[in-house]
Parts: structure tokens; sequence; C-alpha cells
């Protein structure tokens, strides 16, 4: 028998997952389930790619052929939850205006690059970027490079926040911060003052213990969170806004590491490279296709859309279905639009009165004011059906936070209501997100902390709420040092030639893609 376990794609770990996705989505599993558990199928790893015990090779060939079977059982929610974007743009009502013509994709512009433009600068170094200009005859963007700046940052800082206790239990992150005198959490994680009895209890994420940790932090680490968001800054810098899904496989094979990958990305990679093409990658044995993964690659998409979020839900969502079907695609459409309302202005009109509105009631002075996180959180909303799981869980996380003053709580609520699925599922980690924002109220620190202090993908949720309160916050200076400093203007990255690349590099780099036709 053989010592290699390649987590995530081996078929005796995924029909235990797909059995799961079955009855999350409305699908009567019961007859495949019995069939599986009766030949000695093991259930779903709780929290791991792979169960503890490596499986009977002799289950595989049924593993697969159950697998297919399952592909084939009817959902009751397909109807609540279609994933082809011109049916999820139906099931919304409140699906925002277009800010201008470049929402959908159509035929390669002049604008659109194939040539690899990124900056590759040497280990440490940061790349030189001159002025930018916008094209000629193109409007402004109001969004400045220090505002990216702010987000670049804001996003490294929550994910580093958050990666020591990835994979921890909720009360496993409470107790290594209660016992290190960070409760209410509020700064990094420490091995410090940490008793042996609770760091054998619950050990740190053995990846980041070494990098992400108070008193080891060196800039900031390698993490997949960080690596997709420099990947589809390359994916727009090669092929413009009008990138095809197609596009995002090819620079996946040309640039990602398959070993980099995890969930329903290596799902969709091997499916790659066994020749099946997209949007089939999402679907074919990948019983991933709901969790967090296209969430966590939407940041670029908010950030060079800025006020317009149906624009970056579209593109999010065409570059998520390579991976991702319902559930996970509505994730990364609701991150997009929520961070493009935070990149761009609230248009007001003043009314005689003096009151202020929206752009509705008596006519007047129009204004542009910053926008407020609630108001962000409503324009993610509205790009996801409202009939769907992922929306129900958005509107309970906002509506737990409005009602409870204390975070802790709150974070109960959610867990009660949303700890049968995976912790890396996208539904519970969409409440968090949306409640950790809407209880701290735009305050970075509070974001982030809230974000992580909530379990489930903790790494990614601050990554998320980090983005978003750094664009909220403006520019860098508005960012607490304690969380800036650390990270030392170096992002460590897989992604080739970009190892070391500068925050305020990719900041330039961002703005400029928001700037392009």
């Amino acid at each position: 028998m053989t010592d290699l376990r390649v987590t995530w794609v081996q078929p005796e770990d995924l029909i235990g997952h797909e059995l799961r996705q079955a009855s999350e989505d409305g699908r009567d599993a019961t007859a495949v389930a019995h069939r599986w558990h009766t030949a000695g199928g093991a259930p779903a790893p709780p929290r791991a790619g792979a169960s503890q015990a490596p499986p009977d090779p002799r289950l595989r060939a049924l593993a697969e052929e159950l697998l297919d079977e399952l592909a084939r059982l009817p959902s009751a929610r397909e109807q609540d939850e279609p994933t082809d974007l011109p049916a999820i743009k139906s099931a919304c009502p409140d699906w925002p205006a277009a800010r201008d013509a470049r929402e959908e994709p159509g035929s390669r512009t002049a604008g659109a690059r194939t040539a690899d433009t990124m900056p590759r600068p040497q280990s440490g170094a940061t790349a030189s970027v001159p002025p930018d200009r916008p094209p000629s005859g193109q409007a402004p963007v109001n969004l400045s490079v220090a505002r990216l700046h702010a987000a670049w940052l804001g996003r490294a800082a929550g994910c580093l926040l958050g990666k020591p206790v990835e994979k921890l239990p909720l009360r496993g992150i409470r107790a290594i911060a209660r016992a290190t005198g960070n409760w209410p959490l509020h700064t990094w994680f420490t091995a410090e003052g940490l008793p042996p009895d609770l760091a054998d209890a619950y050990p740190w994420n053995r990846r980041s213990a070494p990098t992400s940790l108070a008193e080891n932090i060196d800039g900031m680490p390698e993490d997949d969170d960080l690596n997709y968001s420099v990947l589809n800054l390359l994916l727009l810098q090669r092929h413009g806004r009008d990138f095809t899904t197609s596009d995002v496989a090819r620079l996946w094979l040309d640039e990602l590491p398959a070993g980099c990958t995890f969930t329903a990305e290596r799902v969709a990679y091997r499916n790659l490279l066994c020749g099946i093409e997209p949007p089939y990658t999402a679907r074919y044995r990948n019983p991933f296709r709901e969790w967090i993964g296209a969430a966590i690659r939407a940041d670029p998409h908010g950030w060079t859309h800025p006020g317009d979020p149906g624009a970056a839900a579209a593109q999010a969502h065409r570059e998520a279905t390579l991976t991702h079907t319902a559930n996970g695609v509505y994730s990364a459409m609701f991150v997009a639009a929520t961070i493009a309302a935070a990149a761009g202005p609230t248009d007001t009109r003043t009314s005689a009165a003096g009151s202020t509105d929206t752009g509705t009631g008596a006519a007047g002075a129009r204004t542009a004011e910053p926008p407020d996180v609630h108001a962000c959180l409503r324009a993610g909303l509205s790009v996801v059906p409202p009939g769907s799981r992922l929306a129900e869980a958005v509107r309970f996380g906002i509506e737990s936070a409005r009602a409870q003053a204390d975070f802790a709580a709150v974070v109960d609520l959610l867990h009660t209501a949303y700890g049968h699925y995976h912790w890396v599922h996208a539904v519970p980690n969409a409440a968090l997100l949306a409640a950790a924002l809407t209880h701290a109220d735009g305050d970075f620190g509070g974001s982030i902390c809230r974000a992580v202090s909530g379990g489930w993908d903790t790494d990614s949720n601050g990554a998320t709420a980090g983005s978003v309160a750094g664009l909220l916050a403006g520019r860098p200076a508005e960012l607490p040092e304690r969380w800036t400093a650390p990270l030392k203007n170096r992002l460590t990255t897989s992604v080739a030639g970009l190892d070391g690349i500068g925050f305020d590099t990719l900041a330039e780099l961002t703005h400029r893609e928001a700037l392009r036709p």
C-alpha cells in the first residue's frame, strides 16, 4: 500500500464530502450513502483534506461510481440557487445598475494585453512603477493609489492574524487568546505565556506558526489568500476586463503550482489536467464547489471596479465558475460587490431642505461621500439571489450583529445556526464576515479581530475583512502601525518571479488596472 496521500482529490475521501454536500443542497442520497457505508466507506473527514486512516484502495472504484451517481441526482434547490449569470441576475431584484458599459465580457479590445507586464522584482526588492496615466478619453476613476495600498495592507494583516489559528475549533481560539491576555482579541497571537497543556490541546497551524506569531512575524508570509490576489492582478494585466474563464485556467497552469491549491481549486486543477474544460471543471467530482475558495480570490474584481458593484460581481462570476457553483460563486460575487462599493464614493444628492439621500428625491447639488460599511454590505447582498442559503446567512449575520453588543454572543448564534457546515464552506464564513464588518462599524482592528475571533476559516475571513476596512480607512497612515509595520512592505508568494514584491507596488499596479477601459 502506498503512503502517498494526495489530499482533496482522492475518490475515497471525496465521496464523504459529496454525501455531505448532497444533504445541504437538497438531494436524496440515502441509497448511495447506504451502499458506501455498507461497503466499509468512511464519512467525510471532519476538518482535513483526507481521512486519518489510509482508505482501502479496493473502495476506489466504488467511490468513483457513487460520485457519478450522486451527480445525477436532482436538487430541490436549483431554482433558488442558479449558477448561470443571467439566471442570477433575474433572481436579484436589486441588481445594481452598471456605472458604464464595461460589465459584460465582449470581444478582445485594443486594451487587452497578451504579454506579461507584471514587474518581476528580485527577492526582497520593490519594483519601480512609472506614474499612472489614464488612457486617452477615459473618465478618471475616483480611487486613489493610497486607498488601494490600504486595502492590500489590510488584506495581508487580516490574513496574517488568522493564520496561526486556522483549523482550530472556536473553543481553542478563545482559550488561547484568554490564556495570553488577548481576549477580546486585539492583537497578534503569541506562544509566549501559553500554558503547555493548552499548546498541546490546540496546536498552532503547523505551516503558519513559524511565521505568523507576534514573536516571529517578518514580512507577510506566503498564503493562498494573497497568492490568488496576485494571480488575478496578473490575469487583468494579461487579458484585461474581457478575460474568459478559460484564460483563468491557462494562467493557473502557467503560474500556479498545483501543490499550492486546495479544496475546489485542486479538484479543478486536476480536472484541467484530465482534459475537462470550464465550467465542467467546477462540477466534475468536486464536492467543494460551494466552499470559500472563490471568495478568497474576489478582491481584485472589486478593487478594479470602484463604485460599480454589479460589474465587479459579473467579473467575479466569470473567474469563480472555473472552480465553483451556486453558493460558492455567490460568495465571490458578494465579496467583489462589497469591495467595489467600499472602493467608490456613495453618490448622494442634497435636497433644497438640506437633507441627503442616495440619488433619489428632490433635485439638488450632487456630492460624493465616503461609503459606510453597512451600505457596502447592502451592495454585496444585492448581487446574491435572495432565496439562496448564502443570502439568508449574510442577512442572519448582519441582524445578529445589530442585535448583540457582545460579539462573542453573535459568534455563538452563528455557530449554532451554521455549525453543521464544514468550516471552509462559503455559507457560514459569509455569515461571519458580514457579522464582523457590521459589528465593527468600519473600525479596522475591530473588523479583522472580530472576523478571526469567530473561528472557521480564520485567515480568509480576516483577509477579506481587512480589505474592506482598509478601503474604508482610505490610506495606510489611517491603519494602526501595530498591524502594518510587521508586514515590512514585503509579500512572500509562490507566483513565479514576484516573491518579495511590495504592497505599495501592488497598489500602483492595481490602480492602473482600475483605470483601464
